[in-house]
């Protein structure tokens, strides 16, 4: 074999069904991968680790189940946890090459997998296993594909982003309840509009972050029940009986999770709409994440010039050509986050409309986008919370400056004139540059010591 760059590399021949093909000679895959890695060079994309460890620990609770039921025997089932330990621990990272842009089954990277094991267990006990006959026993890559991205994407909102979510929101409480006297201008439309406290703006950012929780602890609910066990197309033809209810015992003990079988893994080999949900729920979370970085962009927005009402931890210089220049660089890269997990939202709702008749026919593309999406919210929700929310200052003078010139207080007037009225004084304080206290006393009989009173922004909130 030789590589684009006419450097040659040893190599073995090995076979499959459509006969021989050269393959690197210290490669643990053996010839359907390479028939892969050739056909699919679309891009530069693999699948992350997560996925192809979570693969592993799939055909090693497979190994477990089919033992148990006699398919295997001790001895095979033994060599593939062996294989798929050094595969966990990191041992055969680089045998995994494959794009994500191939079959849409995700055939070629269950035969890698396949594959990587049968060399590792001849390799590391001695033990010849076959990549169809034994490592994919009462397997298809069509029950275990969708299965993988069900569990890695189970695990990583588990181990990564439901904490990060819970550490983010825990951080906004701790900085509202510094700020319960904190009053400021509310904005609707980006235009002045009633008092509110900090603590409050605050506390609406948490209680949108806990509903996108809630739903996406329902959707975990939805992606813990498997399709494995239906084979080729739920029938779970060449599987012994209740294999998915054995296999997810062992997976359950493998990753202290709890997984079962599905009642119909028809429904979980044709259809994608339970990721396609799961994705709904991080696009969700992407909007909330977009909107406090937005808050936070508009309220530290200056220092002079714009609203000025925080000031964020300066932690880069933020100009190559304007000295002293320092930015909301957090904030920011959050937004793009956040519109990359919208973008892969909406590959994942197309690739989820493809389930045509028994399989759906993007499942590496939806495995893709989803991991990465659960992996960016995770780090942005950190990031906000320790590098933004948690150290901001509050520029007191600003927020108490433009307070006691919104006119939009005298709505706090309304029973006692009317709106025509508090209209006028609106509009003439704000033509006049004047706090709201001092026109209404001119322009109206109502005691000053009251005006005072109706007026305090700590009595509008």
């Amino acid at each position: 074999m030789q590589k684009g760059n006419n450097e040659k590399t040893d190599t073995r021949v090995e076979k499959d069904s459509m006969g021989q093909v050269e393959v690197p000679q210290n490669a643990l895959w053996r010839a359907q991968t390479e028939r892969a890695r050739q056909n699919f060079q679309l891009s530069k994309l693999v699948f992350p680790i997560e996925f192809i460890y979570t693969l592993a620990h799939i055909k090693a609770a497979a190994a477990d189940a089919n033992c148990e039921a006699d398919v295997i025997s001790k001895q095979q089932a033994d060599a593939v946890h062996k294989a798929v330990e050094a595969i966990i621990a990191g041992q055969a990272d680089e045998a995994f090459p494959l794009d994500i842009f191939q079959t849409g089954s995700g055939t070629s990277t269950n035969m890698n997998m396949n594959e990587v094991i049968a060399s590792l267990a001849d390799k590391l006990c001695g033990v010849q296993i076959h990549p169809n006959d034994h490592v994919n026993a009462s397997q298809s890559s069509n029950d275990v594909i969708p299965t993988a991205i069900l569990v890695s994407s189970v695990l990583s909102l588990r181990t990564n982003l439901i904490p990060a979510l819970t550490h983010l929101r825990h951080t906004i409480e701790q900085k509202a309840k510094t700020l319960t006297e904190t009053i400021k201008t509310g904005r609707t439309h980006l235009m002045d509009a009633m008092p509110l406290s900090m603590a409050q703006e605050l506390r609406a950012w948490g209680t949108q972050l806990e509903h996108v929780e809630s739903g996406l602890n329902h959707a975990l609910s939805l992606a813990s029940s498997l399709p494995q066990g239906g084979t080729a197309i739920g029938s779970g033809i060449n599987a012994p009986e209740k294999f998915g209810e054995r296999f997810c015992h062992f997976l359950s003990q493998r990753t202290a999770t709890k997984f079962e079988a599905s009642s119909n893994p028809f429904a979980g080999i044709a259809g994608q709409e339970v990721n396609l949900a799961l994705s709904g729920q991080l696009n969700a979370l992407s909007a909330v994440l977009l909107k406090i970085s937005n808050d936070l962009r508009w309220m530290n927005s200056g220092p002079l010039a714009g609203l000025g009402e925080i000031s964020l931890k300066a932690l880069q210089p933020g100009s190559s050509i304007m000295p002293g220049k320092v930015n909301p660089v957090i904030p920011e890269a959050v937004t793009m986050v956040c519109a990359q997990v919208a973008g892969n939202h909406h590959t994942v709702s197309i690739a989820a409309q493809q389930g045509n008749f028994q399989l759906n026919v993007m499942l590496p593309v939806i495995a893709f986008n989803q991991l990465q999406s659960i992996e960016l919210l995770s780090n942005a929700a950190h990031a906000l919370a320790d590098k933004a929310i948690a150290d901001f200052t509050v520029n007191h003078d600003r927020l108490n400056e433009a307070l006691a010139k919104n006119p939009i207080l005298v709505t706090a007037l309304n029973r006692e004139i009317g709106y025509n009225k508090a209209a006028e004084i609106a509009k003439q304080a704000y033509q006049q540059q004047r706090p709201i206290l001092e026109v209404a006393v001119e322009m109206t009989d109502i005691p000053r010591d009251k005006l005072e009173q109706l007026l305090n922004p700590k009595n509008l909130i």
